[in-house]
C-alpha cells in the first residue's frame, strides 16, 4: 500500500502540476493534499506527527524534554539576575513545542574543535529505511489530526517556518525566492482538519495576521523538486534520480533544512520588468498601530538649590592642606590586601606630606640643573594597579598641587591588550609624555630584551618616573605648592570608551570637581569623619568621586577593597562595613551577587551602621531584582530598605541623580518592550512576558537643571511619555573631550529647542549618554544607555535587555553567565544584531545548538527581533577590559575581521533581514521582437553585431589542393622541407619528416592490428607530447575519426578513469590508441575495480611499432566529412562532443594563421592542455597548417617546476605565447615573491608581445592585471597580456595578438578596451555602463578580437530575435569553422538545429548561426580597427547554463564568487550553485581549521551586501576539493553532486536560518 500511494502520488503532483503550471504554495499544498487523502491511510487520535515529521533511524538527535528547576538566586550573575526575567522568558519558550529543533545542526570535522566529545560527532546518513517508507509516513503524518492546542501555542516546526520565511514576510525573506509571496491575509479562512494549526506572523506593516501553515509533511517529497535531468547530455550506467544517483541519498541535514526554505517552482524570466535599481531596500510601511508620544511638552526638572556652607574649601588642595594640618593622624585611607585583611593606613598627614613632595619632584627634580621638564598645565599618566590605591592618591594630589593635569588609565599587561591602541590615541590627543608608577608596577610593566619599557601599540613615547617615596625629594622649607580658587582650568581628565572603541578624555575643570564634591556631600548627607566602603575603581568615575575626592574634602575614611579581593572574599566588603561601622559604601551589582552567594559563611555581620548602600549601576534596569534579592538575604543583617540608593551617572555629566538616604521607598515601573523599542512609555498590562521593571534612581543632582531631548538628530524637548537622552545643565560636569574640540560641541554644547525648533535658552547642556524618563514626583527612571542601544529596523532594544534574556533561558550549562558580549553591525542598509559567548568546555555541541535555539526562540518572543548571528567562543578568548569585563568594541571587530575564531556559530539571515528588495516579477507585455528592433532603431541604436575582417579567396588552385586537407599539408611540407623543426618539446625537436613517418608507421598499425575500417572512431590516449600529434594525424592518414581523451591519473583511478570508459562508450570507438605505460594501466587490477576491464576496445600500443607505409594514405572524398570529435566537460557537468569537419579544420587554421600572422619562420610558445578546444588546435593543427614552429610545454610539468613555462620564453625570446587561467594563476601564486630570484636567474620577458589566455569564460580581469603588474620587473610589457574566447559550437570566435608589425596604431588595431557594467542592471539582463570605482560596478574585458571570417550578433534567447548595442543577449555566430553538431548515439536532431542551424525570427531569417551558450554584449567603441573603421568591441559575461536564477534575478556564479573571496585572507577558492533555490557556498580554508567558523558570517555578510542574497549554506572544505578543468574553470555541478552525497568530507558545514 505504501509503495502505491508514493507511486500515485508522484503521478498525480506531475498531473497537477501539468494542469496548473505555477501556482502558489498554498494552492499547491490544497490540491495535494485533496489529491492525496483517498490513498493515505488515516490514523485515530490525536498524533504529534502533524507537526513535524519524525526523525530519520540514523539520527543522532533524539528529543530532549527542557523542564527544568529554576536556579537558586545565589547562581545569577550580577547585572542579570531576575527571576521575574527568567519566568517570562519560560513562558515565551512553552509557546514553541519543546521538541528538537527542525533546522539540522551544523555539520563540523571533529579536528575544528578539540574540545567537543567523540559521542558527539555528527555520523554519516546511513538510515535503513526507504525514500518510499519515509515518504509514505511523511504523507500519513499530514493527514493525522492534530491534537486540539492553543493558537498561541506553535511546534518547531512552526516557529522554524515562521523564522525562516520570514518573521516579517516582508520583501521575501529567503533570498532563494524567486518570485514574490503573496501577502499574508488578514482573515484566517477556515481550515481543513488535516492541516496544520496557524501561526501567528507579522508582515510588512508589523500587523498581527494569521496565515496558514505549511502541512508538515508537504516538503518532504522529492517528485516536486525539479532539477532538470537535461543539465547532463551522458550519464553513466548508474541511474540517476533527481540528478543525484540512487544509491547515495541526499544528506538528512540539508532536507531538513529544504523543508524549512521550500517554495513552489518559480516563474520564468521576463525581458520586461519593474526596474527596482534605483531603489534598492524594501521600505517597509509604517504600520499605524505603532505607538506614539501623547503627552505634552516636558518641562525642565530642577534640582534643590546648592547649600553654601561656611566651612567647604575654595578648592580641593586647600581640604588636603587644612586636614593635614589640623588632623594629621586621622586616617584618610585603608587598602585592603588580597585576603581581604588591611595592608596599610594612610593618615591625612602622610598623604598631605608625600603630596608635596611629588608636587615639588614634579616641578624641580626630573630634569637636570634649572631645567623644568613639567610646567603647570602639561597632562600626566596615572599607571597604578587596582591593588594599590595608596600611591595613587598620593600621584593624583601631588599633580593637583604641582597643577598638572593627573590622566589616570589602566595599567597595560601587554602589546596585545584589547583596547590599548585605542589608549594610545588618549595619551595622544591629551598630549601626554610623562607617566607615573610605583616601582613594583615598573617592574611588572612588559619588557624588550633590553630592558626598556615595551613601546605600546599606538602610544606615544613616554618617560617612566618612579613615586614611591623614596625617590621623592623633600622640599625646602620656604617652598610651598600654590593653591589658587579654583577656577574653569582643567583639574583632572578622566578616560571614556565610546560605543565604537574610541577612547576619550573628558576634561573636569577645578571648579567643577569642587562642586561635584560640594552636590555629593549634601546629596549624601556625608560628615566629617565618617567611614565608607569603596568597592568600584578608584581610578574613575563613582570610586574616585566618592572614594577620592569627596572622602577628602570631607575628612572621610574610605576603605578601599580591590576587584582582587572580590574574588578570593566575596564577602570582604560587608565584613568591613561590619567591623569599621561604615556610613555608607560604594558597590555594583555584582558586588551584591557575591555576597550572596557567601552569606551563609558569616552570619554575626551586621549592615545597621550603613546609612547609604550606593549603587553604581543601579540605573541599569536589570539591577532591581539584584537589590530585592540582597535586601532580602540581609535585611534580617540590619539592612534597611531606605538604606538602598541606585543612581546614574556618565564621565560626561558626571552624577545625573541618586537616590536620597530621606527618600520614601523606591518608586517601580513596569513598562511595555514593545512600546520603549519605539521609544515610548507604556504601562504593560497584557503580555508579562514583554515587561520591563525599572526603579527610579532618585532626584536630580542638587544645583542642576535636567531635561530629556531626543537622542538622535537636533536635541528636541521629548514628551513626558516619551523616551529620549538626559542632557543636564550644571557646574558640576565634564567641560569637554580634552583635544577633541569638533566632537565636543556635539556633546558639552548642547542647546535643547522646542517642537518648532526654537532653542528653549541660551544655557548650554551635557549629553550624558543615559536614556531614560522623569515620572511622578519628579524621580529619574533610567531605562538604558546611549553605547548599550541597538537600532534594527528603527527600533530602538537595548543590549542589556538582550543579554538578561539570553542569560534567564534555562539551563545555562553551555555558557559563562558573565562572558557575554552583544552588539549590531551594519548589514545592508540596516544593523543587525550579534550574540558572542563564551562556551563552558565540558558543554557538548547538542546542548550548545539547544541553548543556542532557545535563545533565538526567546529573544523572538519576548523582543520581537530576530538575531543575525549567535556565536560560542572557547573560554578566556574573548578580549577583556581591565576589571576583567568583556571589550566589545575589540569583539566586534574581531567578529568583522574574521579573528574571532568561534567553535560553534548560528547564522539567522531569513528572520531578520526583512528589507530585501522585491523579487522580480513577470510583466504581462506583449512585446515581440520585431517591436524590440523597430524600438531599437527609432532610438538610434544600431543592431548588436560585429565580425571580424574577410577570410579572403585563395586564388592558387594549387595553394587550395595543399590545404584543403590537413594530411595533404603535411605531406606537401614533409615534402618540399623535410629538415624543418615543427614542434620542440622539452627533450625533443620534431621535424616534417619526423611527424610524417611515425604517423605513416601509426596508420599501417591501424589497418594491420586493429582492422579499422574507414570513418570508424578511434581514442588516442596519450599524454601530452608528440605520440598525441603523431597518432592523430596516423588517424587521419588511415582514414578514421581521432578522438583524443585525456589519459586517468595513475593515483587517482578511481575518479579519472570512469570519465575516460564514458567518452569511449559514447563515441563508439573501435580502438585505442595508446602507450605501454597507459595499456598497463587500462588492464590493471585498480582499473578492473573501478570498471569493466574486459569490455574495453581494442588496445594498440604505438611505443614501438615496426617500420611500415600503409597501402595508400586516405583522402576524403568531401571536406565536410568528420575530421576529429572534439569532446569536453563542461563546468555545469555536462559531457559534449562536437564534429569538426576538415572544412571547418581548414577554415579555422587559416583564419588563426591570418589573425596571429603565423608563417614558417615564426616560433610561438604553447602551455596548454592538447585535448580539446583551442588548445587542441593550436598544439596539433595550426603548426603543419602554417608551418610555424610551436614550443610545447605540458601544463603538468609547472608542478614540478613553477619556472619552466617563463624560463622557456625568456630562453627562446619568444613573442607570442598561449597559456591557460589555470597556467597564470599557478605562475601568480607559485612565483609572486620569487621575481628577484628569476631575474638574477636571467629570466627576461621583453621579448614577449602577446601572452594570449585561451578560456570559454569571460576574462579574469584581476588575475591578469595581477600577472602583468607581478611579472612586470622581468620585463612584461602591461599590454602584453590578452584573451581569446571559444565554445563547444565553435572553437575559436575571438583572440587578440598583437601583430609581428608594430609600425602604427592602423597596423595594431586597437588594445582590449574594458568597461564597467552596473552589476543591479545585469541581474535584471541589461547592461547600464557607469565609471569606473562606481558601488555595484564590475570591469569587463574585451574577450579579444574576433577572428577573420567570423560573425557575431547578441540575441534574446526567449524570443530570438536580434539586440541593439549594449544590451545583454545569447552571442550567436556565424562561421566556415563552426562545428557541424553534437556527436550522439541516438542523433537528436532537434538539439543540433537548435544550436547549430538556427535562424533569427526576426531581421536576417535566412543565415544560419550557432548557439554559443553564452550571456554577452557588443559596443562600439572610439578606437579603429586596421581598416579605420570604429571597432566593435564584444563583451562575454557568462555562460547561460551556469547563471543562477534567484528572487527572478540572473546572477553569475563567478560575481558571487568573487566577492566571496575577498571576504577573508584564509580564503583560497570558492564556488556556488543552488540547489532546489537554496544558495551554497563552498569555500576552500587556507589557513587553520579554527579560521572555518569564522568564514561562516563573513561569507554571508558579503553575499548580502553585494549581491542582495541569503546564502542558504555555507560549507568549508579543504584546499584543492573544489573540482576544476584543465582550462581552470570550475566544475561546480560536480562538486553540487558531491556535496548533495556527502562526498566533500567538509570542515564545516553552516546550515543559515
Amino acid at each position: 500500500m505504501i509503495l502505491v500511494t508514493w507511486s500515485l502520488s508522484k503521478h498525480l503532483i506531475t498531473w497537477l502540476f501539468s494542469l496548473t503550471g505555477d501556482i502558489t504554495q498554498k494552492g499547491y499544498e490544497k490540491k495535494r493534499t485533496k489529491l492525496l487523502a483517498p490513498y493515505i491511510i488515516q490514523t485515530p487520535g490525536p498524533s504529534s506527527s502533524s507537526h513535524a515529521p519524525p526523525p530519520s533511524s540514523s539520527s543522532r538527535y533524539r528529543d530532549r524534554r527542557s523542564r527544568r528547576t529554576h536556579r537558586s538566586g545565589g547562581t545569577r550573575d550580577d547585572r542579570y539576575r531576575s527571576d521575574i526575567h527568567t519566568e517570562a522568558v519560560q513562558a515565551a519558550l512553552a509557546k514553541h513545542k519543546e521538541e528538537k529543533m527542525a533546522l539540522p545542526m551544523p555539520t563540523k570535522r571533529r579536528s575544528t574543535y578539540v574540545q567537543s566529545p567523540i559521542e558527539t560527532r555528527t555520523p554519516p546518513d546511513s538510515s535503513s529505511g526507504s525514500e518510499d517508507e519515509t515518504s509514505a509516513r511523511r504523507q500519513s503524518s499530514l493527514v493525522a489530526a492534530p491534537p486540539v492546542v492553543s493558537p498561541n501555542l506553535q511546534s518547531p516546526d512552526s516557529w522554524i517556518n515562521r523564522s525562516v520565511q520570514g518573521s516579517s514576510t516582508s520583501s521575501s525573506a529567503s533570498s532563494t525566492l524567486s518570485h514574490g509571496e503573496g501577502k499574508p491575509q488578514p482573515q484566517c479562512q477556515p481550515q481543513p482538519q488535516h492541516q496544520a494549526q496557524p501561526c501567528v506572523l507579522r508582515n510588512e506593516e508589523q500587523q498581527t495576521v494569521r496565515c496558514q501553515d505549511v502541512p508538515a509533511g508537504s516538503c518532504c517529497g522529492i517528485a516536486c523538486v525539479n532539477l532538470g535531468l537535461h543539465d547532463c547530455v551522458f550519464c553513466p550506467a548508474t541511474s540517476l534520480f533527481a540528478g543525484v544517483p540512487v544509491s547515495s541519498r541526499v544528506s538528512t541535514k540539508i532536507q531538513q533544512l529544504l523543508n524549512t526554505l521550500k517554495r513552489p517552482k518559480r516563474p520564468p524570466l521576463s525581458e520586461f520588468f519593474t526596474d527596482d535599481s534605483e531603489e534598492i531596500v524594501e521600505v517597509p510601511q509604517p504600520d499605524p498601530n505603532t505607538p506614539k508620544p501623547e503627552g505634552r511638552q516636558i518641562i525642565p526638572v530642577k534640582g534643590e538649590p546648592l547649600g553654601v556652607v561656611s566651612n567647604w574649601p575654595p578648592a580641593l588642595q586647600a581640604a588636603l592642606a587644612r586636614w593635614g594640618a589640623t588632623q594629621g593622624k586621622s586616617p584618610a585611607l585603608t587598602a585592603l590586601d588580597i585576603t581581604g585583611k588591611p595592608l596599610y593606613t594612610l593618615t591625612y598627614g602622610k598623604l598631605w606630606s608625600r603630596s608635596v613632595k611629588l608636587a615639588y619632584t614634579l616641578l624641580n627634580k626630573l630634569g637636570a640643573k634649572n631645567e623644568q621638564v613639567l610646567k603647570p598645565g602639561d597632562r600626566v599618566a596615572l599607571v597604578y594597579p587596582n591593588s594599590d590605591p595608596g600611591m595613587f592618591w598620593v600621584a593624583f594630589y601631588g599633580c593637583l598641587l604641582a597643577e598638572v593635569i593627573p590622566v589616570p588609565i589602566e595599567v597595560p599587561l601587554s602589546r596585545k591588550d584589547a583596547g590599548s591602541s585605542q589608549v594610545g590615541f588618549l595619551l595622544g590627543s591629551c598630549g601626554v609624555g610623562l607617566a607615573l608608577t610605583s616601582e613594583i608596577c615598573l617592574k611588572g610593566l612588559p619588557k624588550t630584551p633590553t630592558g626598556e619599557i615595551l613601546q605600546f601599540k599606538g602610544w606615544p613615547r613616554l618617560k617612566w618616573v618612579v613615586t614611591d617615596s623614596k625617590y621623592l625629594t623633600k622640599p625646602s622649607k620656604d617652598w610651598q605648592p600654590h593653591i589658587p580658587t579654583a577656577n574653569t582650568d582643567p583639574a583632572y581628565i578622566e578616560y571614556k570608551a565610546s560605543k565604537e572603541g574610541t577612547v576619550m578624555g573628558v576634561a573636569v575643570s577645578k571648579v567643577a570637581m569642587l562642586t561635584h564634591c560640594q552636590a555629593l556631600t549634601q546629596a549624601c548627607n556625608y560628615c566629617e569623619g565618617e567611614t565608607i566602603v569603596n568597592v568600584l575603581d578608584f581610578k574613575k568615575d563613582m570610586g574616585l568621586w566618592h572614594g577620592v575626592l569627596t572622602a577628602v574634602m570631607n575628612r572621610i575614611h574610605t576603605i578601599s577593597v580591590p576587584y582582587a579581593v572580590m574574588k578570593a572574599c566575596p564577602l570582604s566588603w560587608v565584613q568591613r562595613v561590619h567591623i569599621h561601622k561604615a556610613r555608607a559604601a560604594l558597590v555594583k551589582c555584582r558586588d551584591l551577587h557575591w555576597a550572596m552567594m557567601a552569606h551563609r559563611d558569616q552570619r554575626d555581620t551586621s549592615l545597621a551602621s550603613l546609612r547609604m548602600l550606593i549603587v553604581a549601576d543601579g540605573a541599569n534596569p536589570w539591577s532591581v531584582s539584584s537589590c530585592d534579592a540582597f535586601l532580602n538575604v540581609f535585611q534580617s543583617h540590619g539592612l534597611k530598605p531606605e538604606v538602598i540608593c541606585p543612581c546614574a551617572t556618565s564621565p560626561e555629566a558626571m552624577t545625573v541623580a541618586i537616590r536620597r538616604y530621606s527618600a520614601p521607598l523606591p518608586a517601580r515601573a513596569i513598562l511595555s518592550m514593545g512600546g520603549l523599542s519605539h521609544g515610548v512609555i507604556r504601562v504593560n498590562t497584557e503580555d508579562k512576558n514583554s515587561a520591563l521593571t525599572v526603579q527610579d534612581v532618585g532626584h536630580v543632582m542638587p544645583g542642576a537643571l535636567m531635561c530629556i531631548v531626543k537622542p538622535d538628530g537636533p536635541p528636541q524637548l521629548c514628551k513626558t511619555d516619551e523616551i529620549g537622552e538626559i542632557v543636564i545643565n550644571s557646574r558640576a560636569g565634564g567641560t569637554m573631550y580634552y583635544g577633541l574640540p569638533g566632537v565636543t560641541k556635539n556633546t558639552f554644547e548642547v542647546i535643547p529647542v522646542n517642537a518648532s525648533g526654537a532653542p528653549i535658552g541660551e544655557i548650554p547642556f551635557v549629553r550624558s549618554g543615559l536614556l531614560g524618563f522623569v515620572g511622578p514626583g519628579s524621580l529619574i527612571f533610567v531605562v538604558g544607555k546611549n553605547e548599550g542601544l541597538l537600532m534594527v529596523s528603527g527600533r530602538r532594544h537595548n543590549a542589556d535587555d538582550l543579554v538578561a534574556t539570553a542569560l534567564a533561558v534555562e539551563p545555562v550549562k553551555t555558557v559563562y553567565r558573565g562572558r557575554i558580549a552583544v552588539f549590531s553591525v551594519t548589514v545592508f542598509y540596516d544593523e543587525r544584531i550579534v550574540i558572542v559567548a563564551e562556551q563552558r568546555p565540558d558543554a557538548s555541541e547538542e546542548d550548545s545548538f539547544q541553548w543556542m535555539s532557545r535563545v533565538l526562540q526567546a529573544i523572538d518572543s519576548i523582543h520581537q527581533v530576530g538575531l543575525y548571528c549567535l556565536a560560542l567562543v572557547p573560554a578566556n578568548t574573548l578580549p577583556k577590559t581591565p576589571l576583567g569585563g568583556i571589550h566589545i568594541s575589540d569583539t566586534k571587530q574581531f567578529f568583522l575581521e574574521g579573528n574571532l575564531h568561534p567553535c560553534n556559530i548560528l547564522m539567522c539571515p531569513h528572520t531578520c533581514v526583512t528589507n530585501l528588495p522585491k523579487p522580480r516579477q513577470k510583466q504581462p507585455v506583449g512585446v515581440g521582437p520585431a517591436s524590440i528592433m523597430v524600438g531599437n532603431l527609432v532610438a538610434g541604436k544600431r543592431i548588436a553585431q560585429a565580425s571580424g575582417r574577410d577570410l579572403g579567396m585563395i586564388e592558387d588552385q594549387d595553394l587550395v589542393r595543399k590545404h584543403q586537407y590537413l594530411t595533404e599539408a603535411l605531406q606537401w611540407r614533409a615534402q618540399t622541407d623535410p629538415d624543418h623543426v615543427l614542434y620542440v618539446l622539452l627533450n625533443a625537436k620534431v621535424t616534417l619528416t619526423q611527424l610524417h613517418k611515425r604517423a605513416e608507421k601509426i596508420a599501417a598499425a591501424l589497418t594491420e592490428k586493429g582492422s579499422i575500417n574507414t570513418g570508424e572512431n578511434v581514442v588516442l590516449l596519450y599524454p601530452p607530447g608528440i605520440d598525441l600529434i603523431a597518432s592523430f594525424y596516423g588517424c587521419l592518414y588511415a582514414g578514421c575519426v581521432p578522438v583524443t581523451v585525456r589519459p586517468p591519473h595513475p593515483q587517482n583511478l578511481a575518479a579519472t578513469l570512469p570519465t575516460v570508459r564514458m567518452i569511449i562508450d559514447v563515441s563508439v570507438s573501435a580502438c585505442i590508441l595508446t602507450t605501454q605505460n597507459l595499456t598497463r594501466i587500462l588492464r590493471s587490477k585498480e582499473a578492473a575495480a573501478t570498471v569493466n576491464i574486459k569490455t574495453w576496445p581494442t588496445i594498440i600500443d604505438t611505443d614501438d611499432l615496426p617500420r611500415r607505409r600503409p597501402p595508400q594514405i586516405y583522402k576524403p572524398p568531401t571536406a565536410e566529412m568528420i575530421a576529429y570529435l572534439d569532446f569536453s566537460v563542461s563546468t555545469t557537468g555536462m559531457l559534449t562532443g562536437v564534429k569538426i569537419s576538415h572544412a571547418a579544420v581548414s577554415a579555422l587554421c587559416r583564419s588563426i594563421k591570418l589573425q596571429c600572422e603565423l608563417y614558417s619562420s615564426r616560433q610561438i610558445a604553447i602551455c596548454l592542455d592538447p585535448y580539446c578546444g583551442l588548445g587542441f588546435v593550436l598544439w596539433c593543427l595550426a603548426s603543419v597548417y602554417s608551418g610555424h614552429q610551436s614550443i610545447l610545454i605540458p601544463p603538468f610539468e609547472l608542478e614540478s617546476c613553477l619556472s619552466l613555462w617563463l624560463s622557456t620564453l625568456s630562453q627562446y625570446r619568444i613573442r607570442d605565447t598561449f597559456c591557460s587561467y589555470s597556467v597564470m594563476e599557478l605562475c601568480t601564486k607559485g612565483l609572486g615573491s620569487q621575481t628577484e630570484l628569476l631575474k638574477a636567474r636571467g629570466v627576461n620577458l621583453s621579448c614577449v608581445r602577446s601572452c594570449v589566455v585561451i578560456a570559454e569564460e569571460r576574462p579574469r580581469l584581476a588575475l591578469t592585471h595581477s600577472f602583468s603588474k607581478l611579472f612586470k620587473d622581468l620585463g612584461l610589457s602591461p599590454r602584453a597580456v590578452s584573451t581569446a574566447f571559444g565554445s563547444r559550437v565553435n572553437l575559436a570566435i575571438c583572440l587578440q595578438v598583437r601583430p609581428f608589425l608594430c609600425v602604427s596604431q592602423g597596423t595594431t588595431g586597437p588594445d582590449p578596451s574594458t568597461v564597467y557594467v552596473d552589476m543591479k542592471s545585469l541581474r535584471h539582463d541589461r547592461v547600464r555602463l557607469v565609471e569606473r570605482g562606481a558601488p555595484q560596478s564590475l570591469p569587463l574585458m574585451e574577450s579579444g578580437k574576433i577572428l577573420p571570417g567570423v560573425r557575431v550578433i547578441i540575441v534574446n534567447p526567449e524570443t530570438r530575435g536580434p539586440l541593439g548595442d549594449s544590451h545583454l543577449g545569447e552571442i550567436w555566430v556565424n562561421s566556415p569553422h563552426s562545428a557541424s553538431g553534437y556527436y550522439t548515439i541516438y542523433g537528436e536532431e532537434s538539439l543540433q538545429a537548435d544550436h547549430f542551424n538556427t535562424k533569427l525570427s526576426f531581421g536576417d531569417p535566412q543565415t544560419l548561426w550557432a548557439r554559443t551558450g553564452y550571456l554577452g554584449f557588443v559596443k562600439r567603441t572610439e578606437l579603429l580597427d586596421a581598416s579605420g573603421d570604429r571597432h566593435d568591441a564584444l563583451f562575454v559575461v557568462g555562460s547561460l547554463d551556469e547563471t543562477l536564477e534567484l528572487r527572478g534575478l540572473r546572477y553569475h556564479p563567478i560575481d558571487i564568487e568573487t566577492s566571496v573571496s575577498r571576504a577573508h585572507r584564509s580564503i583560497a577558492e570558492s564556488a556556488v550553485f543552488t540547489w532546489t533555490n537554496l544558495l551554497v557556498v563552498v569555500s576552500e580554508l587556507c589557513g587553520s581549521e579554527q579560521d572555518a567558523l569564522d568564514l561562516v558570517p563573513l561569507i554571508t555578510n558579503v553575499v548580502l551586501e553585494e549581491h542582495h542574497l541569503i546564502v542558504g549554506v555555507v560549507v568549508i572544505v579543504d584546499p584543492g576539493v573544489i573540482p576544476i578543468n584543465s582550462r581552470g574553470e570550475k566544475q561546480r555541478m560536480h562538486l553540487r553532486d558531491s556535496f548533495l552525497a556527502d562526498q566533500l568530507d567538509p570542515i564545516y558545514v553552516a546550515y543559515n536560518m
